[in-house]
């Protein structure tokens, strides 16, 4: 006998309810004939309430609900079953997400599922990828006669993946040559333990940061600014957190990433070098999802809310720790920064003190479907990044202080509606703004005096554009209306002094793109171009796109791309200690003389073998992008302070081997290219851009199952291009006499990383997670880059800034 049982002879359920009633002030609603048959035990008066309403559910496989203060309901699970298949080929679809209110279950290799519900009324939603998601209550399915569930191709939405696992798990191939880094399936990467968006895509090859940063992301061999960067639609001049150091979307909300090098879909403007677009969870949840997780730098939280059967509410949010606990990887990340700042070096007789640094963002969206044609989405992100230092010096024997501060911040909102008018028609209208602010005070305590820089972008952006499919081809038209205006401001209070600098650009577009796809799914092309006009400048750029895929036999498929692009807005740095030297660029609007509006061709050639666990991909490519400043392109010895236009073209090869075997996934990546400069107006007509990475290899291994993730990598490449003084005329007229441009180069870059994630499932559906990283982990002395002074012996002086030493990471997550 159990505990509480005794020798009495069994009575009915009813009565047993009837009993706990009475001893416990509480209702149970039920159907009295489920209930009419079951007879248990008499239950102890010692256990609690909840105590014998667990040994209830055990021998009688009811289920109790609370849906009040003292009212249960009782219900008895019951299964449904089915099959799934594809509506168009009649295959069974394997791996399928079938999700109740409380279980969740994924289709088999014949496509049949089952699940255990509770009620009639409840909600099972089935999910595969490429597909259109199913929601229906658990009264329409069958339990006894397994019926097959036909489920619909969604292309208008995803692009087909041709390779999946490109490097890890969760990191796919599409046939329009993008590459897509799905986090709900993603795996783990080395030295990352949180999903950081900006930080995963520099595994991809060509892609890197000549500074480890997320704020200087190099697409072959472009600068960051020549990057489109789109948080669900949204266009963001910011992308990070301690000044680049870490991704500035909240990983927890940011659910894809893709990626575009080329070929790049007719609605987009800008990024004449790549672009890197992010969305989060597009579906609505009908049960709530959340998480609470701490790692060394900050704390963070997301939660999913179901509003309703046709909404949810999506909130996320996450906040440095400095204020609550300082941690060593705090430290190494602000010294990072710093270094070689007036924040870290004060002149020698000013003392700086109380440096504090702190960040958080914030993430909301709404998901709104009216009907089952029309889905709205309102979205809002809010960033912020703080930092504040006293300047302390004797002025006429007496202390005197003053605060200096550096904030970046960031506000967006969009709006997305979408409505399908047939199976074949459809439209979607898109609507944002984004603000985006750098300011900086600088006091100087011995001149009594105080200098305010700001640089400010406020961009609205509305598209609207309709989408007709036919059986294997698909039309797209479209007309968007971009107004960016960019304010700069340089205030000094003593002499009095204040200049501010606006200028407002507007942009309208039309669209036109048509994709194909044949019976056999092994050829697909996308064509499309793009009329964009200029109003203040009366420029009309015509801009064809170009994206074609042949699969060729079994195993080998073969891609080719092409665009020109253009873009209006750039990034400068007019001197090294704007803005205290941290962050010391700033946005510009193109003027169409002295900054150009930056136009852009390339094409590309690639092909693909896939085997048996192995891919191979190689890929060649040209790039031309003309209207560079030299102000964009981060000189910081030979021409810091030249301003002139020119141009660079890059050709390269990128390549990768990637090998599969059950858990393990390994990979060899390599990229060669030749970036040069052109500047017609410089001593030197043509040399290597400051971004001219020759040679670089990353090689990685990762091993995953359902409860841990390991991942180690090392990555390397050729030092960036500098420019030295020159042997023997070191300075002419107080100013370093530099050599031939950028014909030296720092020291080679050299990195190992580790990375562990290990996964528990807990009791009452409860999950956790627990990671550590090491960055950095041979400790290795990588120079980003050198600049030169000139000392008081008039002799020129060299200074490097170093790249992140070891740095070790730790990161606990509840999910619920």
């Amino acid at each position: 006998m159990t505990q509480g049982q005794t020798s009495e002879e069994k009575i009915p359920l009813k009565e047993v309810l009837d009993i706990l009633s009475e001893q416990h002030q509480v209702q149970f609603n039920y159907q009295s004939d489920r209930l009419s048959k079951i007879t248990i035990f008499p239950l102890s008066r010692r256990l609690t309430l909840i105590e014998n309403l667990k040994r209830l559910e055990v021998e009688t496989s009811l289920r109790f609900t609370k849906i009040g203060a003292s009212i249960y309901t009782i219900t008895k699970p019951f299964r449904i079953c089915g099959y799934l298949h594809n509506v168009r080929s009649f295959k069974p679809l394997e791996g399928a997400t079938i999700r109740g209110k409380t279980r969740n279950n994924v289709s088999k290799n014949d496509g049949f599922f089952e699940l255990t519900v509770t009620s009639l009324d409840e909600y099972i939603e089935i999910r595969f990828l490429g597909f259109k998601t199913i929601k229906r209550q658990a009264r329409f399915f069958s339990s006894e006669q397994c019926a097959t569930i036909q489920m619909y191709e969604d292309e208008l939405k995803i692009a087909a993946v041709v390779v999946e696992g490109y490097l890890v798990r969760g990191i796919d191939k599409n046939r329009d040559g993008t590459t897509t880094i799905n986090f709900s399936k993603f795996t783990a990467l080395p030295g990352l333990i949180e999903t950081d968006v900006l930080q995963a895509v520099q595994a991809l090859p060509g892609i890197l940061s000549v500074d480890e940063t997320v704020s200087n992301i190099n697409i072959r061999g472009g600068s960051h600014d020549q990057n489109l960067i789109m948080w669900d639609g949204i266009k963001m001049y910011q992308s990070g957190h301690f000044f680049g150091l870490i991704s500035s979307f909240n990983p927890q909300i940011t659910k894809t990433a893709t990626v575009i090098t080329n070929g790049t879909d007719a609605s987009y403007t800008d990024g004449v070098s790549g672009s890197i677009q992010m969305n989060t969870d597009d579906q609505i949840q009908s049960n709530f999802e959340g998480s609470l997780g701490v790692n060394f730098i900050s704390a963070d939280i997301f939660a999913d809310i179901p509003i309703g059967e046709k909404s949810s509410l999506q909130v996320a949010g996450r906040r440095s720790l400095d204020d609550v606990l300082r941690t060593p990887t705090y430290d190494v990340y602000f010294d990072r920064v710093t270094q070689q700042t007036e924040i870290e070096n004060n002149v020698e007789s000013v003392v700086n003190s109380n440096q504090e640094f702190n960040f958080f963002d914030t993430s909301l969206r709404w998901l709104y479907n009216p009907s089952e044609k029309d889905r709205i989405r309102l979205n809002f992100i809010l960033i912020n990044n703080n930092l504040t230092f006293d300047e302390t010096s004797s002025i006429n024997n007496e202390l005197d202080t003053r605060k200096s501060s550096l904030s970046q911040n960031s506000i967006a909102a969009g709006l997305s509606y979408e409505r399908d008018w047939s199976d074949r028609f459809s439209t979607h209208l898109t609507v944002y703004n984004t603000d985006y602010k750098l300011q900086a005070i600088n006091a100087d305590v011995l001149q009594q005096q105080q200098f305010l820089q700001e640089n400010i972008v406020s961009e609205t952006g509305v598209k609207l554009k309709g989408i007709y499919k036919w059986d294997n081809l698909f039309l797209e038209v479209g007309y968007q209306f971009v107004e960016s205006e960019v304010v700069n401001i340089n205030d000094i209070d003593v002499p009095r002094f204040l200049r501010r600098d606006s200028e407002v650009l507007r942009e309208q577009a039309f669209f036109l793109q048509s994709q194909y796809q044949n019976e056999n799914r092994d050829f697909s092309v996308r064509t499309g171009v793009r009329f964009n006009y200029i109003n203040e400048f009366n420029v009309l750029l015509v801009e064809p796109r170009l994206s074609i895929r042949k699969k060729l036999g079994k195993y080998f498929q073969i891609e080719a791309l092409g665009e020109l692009k253009h873009q209006n807005t750039s990034q400068i740095v007019n001197f090294q200690n704007d803005f205290l030297g941290v962050e010391k660029r700033r946005w510009q609007l193109a003027d169409n003389d002295s900054i150009p509006v930056l136009k852009s061709k390339q094409a590309s050639l690639g092909m693909q073998y896939s085997k048996k666990g192995w891919l191979v991909d190689a890929t060649g490519y040209y790039k031309e992008v003309d209207g560079i400043t030299s102000q964009s392109q981060s000189f910081t010895t030979k021409y810091e302070f030249t301003r002139t236009t020119g141009s660079y073209n890059v050709m390269g090869l990128d390549f990768l081997v990637r090998k599969q075997v059950k858990n393990l996934s390994s990979w060899l990546s390599y990229s060669y290219m030749v970036n040069e400069y052109t500047f017609n107006n410089l001593e030197e007509i043509q040399f290597p851009s400051n971004f001219d990475n020759t040679h670089s290899f990353t090689l990685g291994t990762t091993y995953s199952n359902n409860t841990l993730n390991i991942s180690a990598g090392l990555n390397y490449r050729t030092g960036k291009p500098t420019s030295i003084a020159l042997q023997g005329n070191e300075v002419i007229d107080e100013e370093v006499n530099f050599d031939f441009a950028n014909n030296a180069r720092v020291s080679d870059y050299f990195r190992v990383d580790l990375s562990a994630i290990y996964k528990l499932k807990l009791p009452e559906g409860l999950r956790t997670e627990i990671g550590a990283s090491v960055w950095n982990a041979l400790n290795k002395e990588n120079i980003i880059n050198n600049y030169y002074r000139i000392g008081l012996d008039n002799a020129p002086i060299k200074f490097s800034r170093e790249s992140l030493g070891i740095t070790t990471n730790f990161m606990v997550r509840l999910c619920f």
